[in-house]
């Protein structure tokens, strides 16, 4: 169960301090306060829950993954005037140092 919660860089909030949830917890403050920060954080949470444990059970992420998605977003935005595949093939090969035709 949740208990409490701490938010530190979340959008318009640098710390929050220890939240502590009771059976009954309602939030209310001003407008533009970032009462609806802290509802879409328990939100974030909810669906990245599994990953979220995954991590502090196994110490793995999938940052290598979207390290090479982003590497070929970039090469595919520079590379709009290719002529053919096979160039753009080419040059996602060649960031990660892979020889096209192995001898």
């Amino acid at each position: 169960m949740l208990t409490g919660m701490r938010l530190q860089n979340f959008k318009s909030w640098a710390d929050t301090g220890e939240i502590r949830f009771a059976p009954i917890t309602g939030f209310w403050g001003t407008n533009s306060s970032g009462k609806s920060s802290l509802l879409q954080a328990l939100l974030m949470m909810k669906r990245w829950f599994g990953e979220i444990i995954n991590y502090f059970e196994r110490r793995t992420t999938n940052g290598v993954v979207e390290g090479i998605n982003n590497k070929l977003k970039v090469i595919k935005r520079v590379a709009y005037g290719f002529r053919n595949f096979l160039n753009f093939r080419l040059r996602c090969l060649m960031c990660w140092h892979y020889q096209a035709n192995p001898a």
